[in-house]
């Protein structure tokens, strides 16, 4: 009826006239046909989207419950339970071994002169009081007048003093005479004892060599001598360094973020480059608790047993500490975690037509363990071998 109005009103002329009143009711008629059947439409395509979303949900729980493990597959899975165990946090450091600095010597000349004989390389074994060298001194020959002087001085007070005593027994001296002659003998040997020790000191040889010796047992770790070479006394430089590497310090760097996990005498594993699959087992034996103003780092001593002396000074080290939690946490073998799309899973096991596939959240991994949270119980099977195939067949 409405669209016949209309029709006549766009093809006859008198029907152009039509009242005002009835024009605008047909008008409104058709707004509210027009928002009806829109309301239609959407409500229909709704409920569609909704039966579509709800077949495949349905067909894909079917598919996934329809999969049964085979029998000769099931014999060969391995099978982990969900247990319970301390949460222990790693924390990994980097640091640099170096010499255990309290069995160190370093060797300074005592006098100046030419070195030759240099008896040792870089890296050789030492025995305490080994030579390493010799030093041709002026110094030394002139050490070694000073004691001849003073053997010399000795004797002829201790006869000077035996001829006084015998003068004072016959009446021909007097005790000054006598004590006289006992102080220049006292200090004739006191000269003597004097320079005795400064020739020890100096090696003890009376050539006029000074014989350079280890004083510990060691490698050789620093050499700055060659045969001929002038040296003096006054140089800051040392001509060599021996170091008992028989246990040795690793210095690691702890960032801030991590200051709070390093304690005394915690337990650490050191690895490095030279020795991938060997772990080195040490304890935190100092704690330096300034900042490094140029690297933001704390520094940490780690000593560590040498056996074999397999660690080299300088080498790079990766420290590995464990801070144990004071909260339990379930744990799986790493293997069960399955990871796929951002998210890690494990699979329930409690038949072969029974597998669950749980979303878990991954707290940390420390070995062959993973601590895990989620919808699981401590005590439920999961699948540790094969567990993405099976994932995957899960969800095809």
């Amino acid at each position: 009826m409405i669209r016949f109005l209309i029709i006549n009103q766009t093809t006859s002329y008198p029907f152009l006239r039509l009242n005002k009143f009835l024009f605008k009711e047909i008008t409104t008629e058709m707004k509210q046909i027009n928002r009806y059947l829109f309301k239609s439409i959407v409500s229909v395509l709704l409920l569609s989207a909704f039966f579509t979303s709800c077949q495949s949900n349905s067909n894909s729980t079917t598919q996934q419950s329809k999969y049964v493990l085979p029998d000769s597959l099931v014999k060969t899975l391995q099978f982990d339970v969900v247990n319970t165990a301390p949460l222990t946090n790693t924390v990994t450091l980097t640091g640099k071994v170096g010499f255990n600095e309290d069995k160190v010597a370093k060797i300074y000349p005592m006098v100046s002169g030419t070195i030759q004989h240099v008896k040792v390389m870089l890296g050789d074994y030492v025995s305490a009081g080994q030579v390493l060298g010799v030093i041709k001194s002026s110094e030394m020959a002139g050490f070694s007048n000073e004691f001849v002087n003073a053997q010399t001085n000795l004797s002829v007070a201790k006869k000077n003093l035996d001829a006084t005593r015998d003068m004072y027994n016959s009446g021909l001296a007097s005790q000054k005479d006598l004590l006289a002659a006992q102080a220049v003998y006292e200090q004739a040997l006191s000269e003597l004892s004097r320079v005795k020790r400064v020739l020890h000191i100096n090696g003890g040889n009376t050539n006029g060599d000074y014989i350079v010796r280890s004083p510990v047992s060691g490698f050789v770790v620093e050499k700055f001598v060659t045969d001929n070479m002038s040296i003096r006394a006054d140089n800051a430089t040392n001509l060599f360094t021996i170091a008992d590497l028989k246990n040795v310090w690793v210095i690691a760097n702890v960032y801030e973020s991590n200051i709070g996990l390093v304690h005394l005498n915690d337990n650490v594993n050191v690895t490095t480059l030279a020795y991938p699959g060997k772990a080195f087992k040490g304890k935190v034996d100092k704690i330096m608790n300034v900042l490094d103003p140029v690297n933001k780092v704390m520094k940490v001593r780690i000593v560590l047993p040498n056996p074999g002396y397999l660690l080299k000074p300088e080498m790079f080290a990766k420290v590995e500490l464990k801070d144990n939690g004071h909260h339990a946490a379930m744990c799986v073998s790493s293997g069960a975690v399955v990871f796929d799309q951002s998210q890690n899973y494990v699979l329930v096991y409690k038949s072969p037509s029974d597998i669950r596939i749980v979303q878990v959240s991954v707290l940390n991994t420390i070995g062959n363990k993973t601590f895990i949270s989620g919808n699981i119980q401590p005590g439920e099977k999961v699948i540790a071998s094969q567990a993405i195939l099976i994932y995957e067949a899960l969800n095809s």
